[in-house]
């Protein structure tokens, strides 16, 4: 078994807001890969003690211990499962209906013998590659597919001059246009306090002997193929296979270097946090 991970801070006076670990249990039967991409809260206050990193830690620990010890429990289950511990944890000090409580988004896949599980919620992103080396992406595509109105919004802030008034006032409706859509029926879920958000999560399982490989990836990487367009899933993939998560991750880099100021390629942040991981089952 090949395995191989990496991930970076988009900034490194920040802490890395990303998790990403492979749980493989000392009765050799299986293993697990968990991938977070904690949310940067806007500044201000989020109704929470705790940062985004202290969120995706526990959490992705939860659920690598869970994913392999109960294997009675469905993903859902386990997700769900992981998002009551932690709520509990600092119910007492937090206010965690506020709707900038740390949340993150999630891939979580698991396999033994027989079968490859797996469970994606929100923007990162799943590949999965069958013995014939051909890539499936598993994609949750709600955030992407924001009503029109929403993405039209987006395009007017990219419009306005860069560092002009306009721009600010715009892009701050536009975030709080979004923000309203979080965890709302209609728009997009990730995984914060509630556990109902567990079942709205992308789900499915294959056959062991049809997934020679996984990987996944924080959108943070995916930018690769959304942001800068240098392939397809299948070719990110290729990458991965041939180069190793770190690679893929320093060729985002210089590509934001080359584009520092999103003129070219628009996007959120000139850098992103970033976590990739790879295993041949």
């Amino acid at each position: 078994m090949r395995i191989e991970l990496a991930t970076e801070p988009g900034d490194p006076a920040r802490p890395n807001e990303d998790y990403v670990a492979v749980t493989l249990p000392a009765s050799g039967q299986g293993g697990s890969l968990v991938l977070l991409d904690g949310v940067t809260p806007p500044a201000g206050d989020d109704g929470c003690l705790h940062s985004v990193p202290w969120f995706t830690a526990r959490l992705g620990a939860a659920l690598g211990e869970l994913s392999v010890s109960r294997r009675d429990m469905t993903l859902p289950e386990i997700l769900a499962a992981a998002i009551a511990r932690i709520a509990e944890v600092h119910r007492q000090t937090c206010d965690l209906s506020h709707p900038r409580t740390p949340q993150a988004t999630v891939v979580l896949v698991r396999w033994n013998d027989e079968r490859v599980e797996y469970l994606v919620l929100s923007d990162s992103t799943l590949l999965m590659a069958g013995p014939d080396g051909r890539v499936t992406p598993v994609l949750d595509v709600r955030l992407a597919e924001l009503p029109p109105a929403i993405r039209a919004m987006r395009e007017e802030v990219r419009a306005l001059p860069r560092g002009s008034a306009e721009r600010e006032v715009a892009g701050r409706a536009y975030g709080a246009a979004v923000e309203a859509l979080r965890n709302a029926e209609g728009g997009f879920y990730t995984a914060a306090a509630d556990p109902a958000a567990a079942a709205r999560a992308v789900t499915g399982e294959w056959a062991r002997s049809e997934v020679a490989a996984v990987a996944a990836l924080t959108d943070g990487v995916g930018r690769w193929v959304e942001t800068f367009r240098q392939g397809d899933w299948t070719e990110c993939f290729e990458l991965l296979r041939k180069d190793g998560p770190q690679r893929l991750v320093d060729r985002v880099r210089e590509l934001e270097r080359g584009d520092p100021e999103g003129a070219t390629f628009p996007r959120g942040k000139r850098h992103d946090d970033a976590a990739a991981v790879y295993a041949e089952l």
